[in-house]
């Protein structure tokens, strides 16, 4: 096996273990900040571990010429919805729940696909957009009872999920030229670097400006959030985007939730249930169907 066939699954994995466990940090921090004050310190530690990079690297930060509006679209859409969907999620229901419904993105990237661009899917994608769809409706079912009680957080957590899904396609059909044509460092700066003067603008109008520093565990979690799962995941979400069809790399997200289950049960010894061995079964497959190319006959 090559180095080139061996990177889609080291990029998938390593932006499968950072996203995956992720989730279960966000309650740490949000039991202590409101939200916005949360994500404008992510997103300050996001912005400032890229263009650290970018600058030792010695990267150009020019935007190519008329891609402002993309550019714009694509960061409230991947970035600024993304970031308060997901914690306002968190908030209403448990942090698993509320990363089954944002990772539902596949199925809307689909849907978008089939109905605004026409996009035609092969028999084996379809089955594992079916059997993906399998694997959410079995996390989903035990957790009926709590998005009853908590619509707002169903809300949330599915404007989440399309949000991202319309910023995939945005970056996945705008040529973006350059040294931006491959996507990378600078296209992940700008989306986050946009995003930071209306969210601590919102900080400060809704939050309030913070009168003290935060504990050092939420401290902490903003640091980390900003600079690996934001700044370094968000570069390997968009290598996957550039090198994958839009539907197989949307599928590739489905295997984040499932992290957070197993790691549950590694570290919490939380039980398994029947429903999430399903899942877990299902996503493997799901994930076989889409990113294995099928033997010539």
């Amino acid at each position: 096996m090559n180095r080139s066939s061996l990177k889609v699954p080291a990029l998938l994995l390593a932006l499968t273990l950072m996203w995956g466990t992720n989730w279960v940090l966000f309650r740490v921090a949000l039991d202590e900040l409101p939200v916005l004050t949360f994500r404008s310190g992510v997103l300050l530690s996001g912005v400032f571990s890229l263009g650290l990079i970018m600058w030792i690297r010695g990267e150009s930060f020019a935007i190519p010429k008329g891609r402002w509006l993309a550019l714009i679209v694509a960061s409230v859409t991947n970035v600024g919805i993304w970031n308060v969907a997901t914690s306002m999620a968190v908030l209403y229901l448990p942090s698993g729940h509320a990363s089954v419904l944002a990772y539902t993105m596949p199925l809307w990237v689909a849907l978008i696909g089939l109905t605004v661009y026409r996009q035609r899917l092969s028999g084996r994608l379809l089955a594992a957009i079916v059997i993906g769809a399998a694997a959410v409706v079995a996390l989903m079912i035990p957790n009926f009872a709590s998005y009853a009680k908590a619509p707002l957080g169903l809300f949330w957590g599915l404007l989440a999920a399309i949000s991202w899904a319309i910023g995939t396609f945005v970056v996945k059909r705008t040529d973006w030229g350059g040294q931006w044509g491959g996507g990378g460092l600078a296209l992940t700066f700008w989306q986050v670097a946009l995003t930071v003067p209306p969210m601590m603008l919102g900080m400060v109008v809704i939050d309030g400006i913070p009168t003290h520093l935060p504990s050092t565990a939420a401290l902490a979690v903003m640091i980390y959030t900003g600079g690996l799962p934001m700044a370094f995941g968000t570069v390997v979400w968009f290598a996957l985007v550039r090198l994958l069809p839009t539907q197989v790399a949307a599928l590739s997200s489905i295997a984040i939730p499932i992290v957070a289950i197993v790691s549950g049960i590694v570290l919490l010894h939380e039980p398994l249930s029947a429903l999430q061995a399903v899942a877990i079964a299902s996503t493997v497959i799901s994930l076989w169907l889409a990113l294995v190319p099928s033997r010539s006959v």
